[in-house]
């Protein structure tokens, strides 16, 4: 009997852990990817490796979705995290009298947070506002989104899984009712050709509903846009919150040399062509320096949005939408079958993303196989090319 062909689209955090878990199981594994690996959503985020604070008020199933992805990622692919931590600082009263409620999300989520003393906070992070009424520290974290998705991809292909970049899937292909592979433009060779599968996963992020409807299938992904700005310093150790309901430009996250402030949110119909509106930069860089008056001395080193692949809820505005994520098997929707829809969540909560979208695609195939990535370590994204 010959192993199944799955066909990943898309090679952003989602579609690369689907790889690696779907390879781990022993299934032929091919991944497509129409730009470069990470190319998307999640080489344009914050780098935030979430402890789920934001969420343990608002979101709480987001919120210890995070957590509980968080800790597994610090076993298996600590070579790709900064595990610096983070720190959630009230800044006037409204901030102080949500702290009882945030430590009780906290609490009730599982997300390990203590209060510390201003003093030390401020000792901790000498450019924070002077001003800060309190200070509660949580394991927030930072990726590079590049080698946190090859490392994923490296161990994919040491276990047979092939990866093409510059791939772009222009069309199905249909087989009757049923979804039998895909036609692919290799922006490489310039050439057209067809890869057969036995089922497709579409991890094409906030671009889901594009691949979805060529398979004449809706799914209820909201591209959500959001504007970050890059200072080109790094001022901060800790990533820095306000302590309150997720709002615009209330965090700065320190990657490399930079502290990148962020961020709004606003719904888009078109992920590749979002326009930043200036009022929005100004408005990030104002927040911004609420929490840490030094970044009025910094250089604008970019500013960048990008589409978030949100979950949609009818009257929520989409500030509000769950943080959470689900896979969706079109042929028990009433659709085309051989296709699979994985979508929402963020990079912190990807390899559970993977676990949920490969136990449907082994069920749907008829096929046994555990989830081991919980368990196994990734190796190092230097690999992906050897």
């Amino acid at each position: 009997m010959s192993v199944p062909h799955v066909l990943i689209i898309g090679a952003g955090s989602t579609g690369s852990a689907t790889a690696h878990d779907l390879a781990l199981r022993g299934l032929r594994v091919t991944v497509v990817e129409r730009g470069e690996i990470a190319s998307g959503t999640t080489g344009r985020n914050h780098c935030l490796l979430h402890s789920g604070g934001r969420y343990c008020v608002n979101d709480q199933e987001g919120a210890i979705e995070c957590i509980e992805e968080n800790l597994i990622l610090r076993r298996i692919m600590p070579h790709v995290l900064e595990m610096n931590d983070g720190l959630f600082v009230a800044l006037d009263d409204e901030d102080y009298a949500f702290k009882e409620q945030f430590l009780a999300g906290c609490a009730e989520c599982r997300i390990p947070a203590r209060e510390i003393q201003v003093a030390q906070a401020l000792k901790i992070e000498p450019f924070l506002n002077p001003r800060i009424k309190a200070a509660v520290q949580v394991p927030d974290g930072v990726f590079e989104p590049w080698r946190f998705c090859v490392s994923f991809l490296a161990t994919a292909k040491k276990n047979g899984a092939t990866i093409r970049n510059f791939a772009e899937v222009q069309d199905l292909i249909f087989q009757g009712n049923a979804i039998a592979g895909a036609k692919i433009f290799d922006q490489r060779t310039g050439k057209t050709e067809s890869i057969g599968a036995d089922l497709i996963v579409n991890a094409t992020g906030a671009w889901a509903g594009m691949v979805a409807a060529m398979a004449k299938a809706d799914v209820p992904v909201a591209p959500t846009a959001g504007v970050m700005v890059a200072i080109g310093k790094r001022f901060n150790n800790m990533v820095i919150n306000r302590m309150h309901k997720p709002h615009d430009g209330d965090i700065v996250v320190p990657i490399r040399n930079t502290s990148i402030i962020g961020t709004t949110s606003w719904r888009v119909t078109q992920p590749d062509a979002i326009e930043i509106p200036q009022d929005q930069i100004d408005k990030m860089i104002e927040a911004g320096q609420l929490l840490m008056p030094i970044l009025k001395k910094g250089v604008q080193r970019g500013v960048m949005a990008v589409a978030r692949p949100l979950i949609a809820s009818a009257n929520v505005d989409a500030r509000d939408f769950s943080r959470t994520f689900e896979a969706f098997n079109h042929r028990k929707q009433g659709g085309a079958a051989g296709i699979i829809t994985i979508s929402g969540g963020k990079t912190t909560t990807a390899r559970g993303m993977a676990e949920k979208v490969s136990d449907v695609v082994c069920a749907e195939l008829g096929i046994h196989a555990e989830c081991k990535t919980k368990t196994t370590p990734l190796i190092s994204y230097r690999e992906f090319y050897n």
